[in-house]
């Protein structure tokens, strides 16, 4: 595991604390007694150390050296104010993805401080929060926040391929761009890809897959992305590649593709585009697919219960991260897909215990490679992107959010000459089924906990 960058230590040691934070200090440290898995070490500048939590029945130690008596108002004032506070340099931690895995682990108690340090904090919060639809010139804006930072960036923590969605590892010693073309090639096989295919891909990345597809399969490709640096990249990927007769790569938003194809593919483009838009996206792709089409999605999936409680909620990720971006349930999918069209579920697969591990390839290199990067690439850019990386490698480690590649298939596609389904476990959800049926069914695919209402 790779340390977070350096800090310069700015900031005296603790003194004397204003009331506020003695008592969200005091508060916070009678609530850590209560952690039970995992070992949380505490080391305040000035030498005062606390010590919570036990290795028995979970085996994962951390340790945060807190700078500023504000770490414990921000943690007790939810996880956006910890990120932030991490980010201003208030408290380190050697290894985040540890500390996050025993913040998961210890819900019931993070969210007991909370509670008890509420009333404090109720004072000084002002303001609502708004949701706002993902219209196209804002889903525009949202993908450039993120995308559009600069190939040199995700060059220097990406593979040569760019793949920026979880790879697959099929050895113990693959490397990240065999992993990454694994994934790609596993898509391609579940659509039964062949020279006589049209795909369409919605959420183009830097251009790996549709590449891949029309060297490896023959096919066509039409892509499509918004973010400007992604479609000169994929542009040029495809003439060098020599596949520039069979590839288009368009710079068109989503909701504007026409025409009719064979086979569709989205990885791990639907978090972006917002709760609000999952029957918009379901409807285009079951427009754009032929009769016997068949669709690939490979999607960042979160329980159904939690999906619903959070619709809505600003959170780090997807303000400062992702903007607008909201992480779907398989169920929210499924019900969206079977209500704006005809799409209907035969293959599912969960790849989730392959992304701890892209994901902290991905900030190995980050940090590694951070000499290299452009000035704009500031330190605090570094803790932002260091503390957003290992989040998301705890969750999936976690099992708070899985990654899931769903197969969906039109009304007239018939299963006679299937391929063997790569990985995953195969489905007949037939229109006979009850909704409450098929959600059962596909949560048992799935893995995933039944949703309780």
């Amino acid at each position: 595991m790779t340390s977070n960058p350096p800090t310069a230590r700015l900031h005296p040691p603790l003194r004397e604390l204003p009331r506020l934070d003695t008592a969200a200090r005091a508060l916070a440290l009678r609530v850590f007694a209560h952690i039970r898995h995992g070992e949380l070490e505490i080391i305040e500048d000035g030498g005062a150390r606390h010590r919570f939590g036990s290795m028995a029945d979970f085996p994962v130690r951390a340790r945060v050296h807190v700078h500023r008596s504000t770490f414990y108002r921000a943690i007790a004032g939810g996880s956006m104010n910890g990120a932030f506070s991490y980010i201003n340099g208030d408290w380190d931690c050697p290894d985040l993805v540890s500390l996050l895995r025993i913040a998961t682990r210890n819900l019931d108690t993070l969210e007991r401080l909370q509670a008890a340090v509420e009333p404090l904090l109720r004072p000084l919060r002002a303001g609502r929060e708004w949701v706002r639809r993902n219209n196209r010139g804002r889903s525009r804006e949202n993908i450039a926040q993120h995308y559009d930072i600069g190939n040199d960036l995700f060059s220097l923590m990406l593979d040569d391929t760019m793949s920026y969605s979880s790879a697959i590892f099929e050895r113990p010693d693959a490397s990240l761009h065999d992993a990454s073309v694994a994934k790609i090639d596993r898509l391609c096989r579940k659509l039964d890809l062949h020279p006589h295919d049209h795909l369409v891909e919605i959420g183009s990345g830097w251009g790996a897959l549709a590449v891949h597809a029309a060297q490896a399969y023959g096919c066509r490709v039409t892509t499509t992305t918004i973010s400007e640096e992604q479609h000169a990249q994929a542009t040029e990927r495809v003439l060098r590649a020599g596949v520039g007769d069979r590839v288009t790569v368009l710079l068109d938003d989503y909701r504007d593709l026409r025409g009719r194809f064979t086979k569709l593919v989205s990885v791990e483009m639907i978090e972006a585009i917002g709760w609000r838009s999952y029957d918009t996206f379901f409807r285009q792709c079951s427009r754009l697919l032929a009769h016997d089409g068949l669709a690939a999605i490979q999607a960042i999936c979160q329980p159904h219960r939690t999906y619903l409680a959070t619709r809505g909620h600003r959170t780090f990720i997807n303000t400062h991260i992702f903007p607008g971006g909201h992480c779907p349930s398989v169920e929210a999918m499924l019900e969206s897909a079977g209500r704006t069209g005809a799409l209907r579920l035969i293959n599912a697969e969960d790849i989730t215990p392959h992304y701890p591990t892209t994901l902290a390839v991905w900030r190995d290199n980050l940090l590694r490679n951070q000499a290299q990067l452009p000035p704009r690439f500031d330190s605090r850019f570094l803790r932002t992107w260091s503390l957003y990386l290992s989040l998301c490698e705890a969750g999936f480690t976690e099992r708070r959010i899985t990654d899931m590649q769903l197969v969906l298939a039109k009304p007239a596609y018939r299963n006679e000459h299937l391929p063997d389904w790569p990985g995953g476990a195969e489905a007949d959800v037939s229109p006979r089924l009850s909704g409450a049926s098929v959600l059962l069914l596909t949560q048992e695919i799935a893995g995933a906990e039944p949703a309780r209402h």
